[in-house]
């Protein structure tokens, strides 16, 4: 039961890929002030999903007979809503709070729906992430993302 939703699913992603690539070509390769462009991210992001959802799918084949322990056949679709519900929300509070806090707050639910508990190691690995990523690219990059919401930053 598995496999097929793994495969189905991969193949779904490998077309978002495939999207996102051929969206990106769209974009302009510059933006004003920034050296990074506007199609760097969603090219790379379009790649990175197709490779991976390559991987899932090759993984299927690879233990044809093996399940997994304990599995009763269903999807734990109580996560799957909830990382639903956090890619959402992330979605529509990106410009409101910001890349750093609302990437480390959709990491940090995102970590905590998948192993409950370890608060500090979640919010350690969120915000060593959300804040490496942007220094990265606003800082070392020259591009541009939405910075601290106006209350925060003071």
């Amino acid at each position: 039961m598995h496999r097929i939703f793994d495969r189905t699913a991969s193949l779904l992603f490998i077309a978002v890929g495939a999207a996102f690539i051929l969206g990106a070509r769209n974009l302009s390769s510059t933006a004003y002030g920034s050296r990074v462009g506007p199609d760097l991210f969603p090219m790379g992001l379009g790649a990175l999903l197709i490779l991976l959802s390559l991987r899932l799918f090759f993984e299927t084949f690879r233990h044809p007979g093996k399940e997994e322990s304990g599995d009763k056949g269903s999807l734990d679709w109580r996560r799957f809503g909830g990382m639903l519900a956090a890619a959402l929300l992330y979605a529509l509070l990106l410009e409101t709070l910001g890349y750093v806090l609302s990437t480390f707050l959709f990491l940090f639910a995102g970590f905590q729906l998948i192993e409950r508990g370890k608060w500090v190691r979640s919010a350690m690995v969120a915000a060593v992430f959300s804040g490496g990523v942007y220094f990265l690219y606003a800082g070392v990059m020259k591009g541009t993302l939405p910075g601290w919401p106006v209350w925060f930053a003071g």
